[in-house]
């Protein structure tokens, strides 16, 4: 099967801020000045108490973080 005119939709994942803690090794408290800061990407409500963040922005957060590194 030939995969010419099927365009490949990327997939939005959510991710809970146990799995933003995991993936960028930041604390709670620590995330929450960097988005009052402006550095760090606000989260998405999901519910009256429940928020999460796009994972392609917390991917491109530590893609940011790995080529200011490489910079230096």
């Amino acid at each position: 099967m030939s995969s010419i005119g099927i365009e490949s939709k990327e997939t939005k994942r959510i991710v809970r801020m146990r799995e933003v803690l995991s993936r960028t090794g930041l604390s709670r408290t620590t995330i929450y000045e960097m988005i009052k800061s402006g550095s760090f990407n606000a989260p998405i409500p999901l519910g009256s108490r429940a928020v999460g963040w796009l994972e392609s922005d917390v991917n491109k957060w530590i893609d940011d973080r790995t080529a200011s590194r490489r910079a230096a």
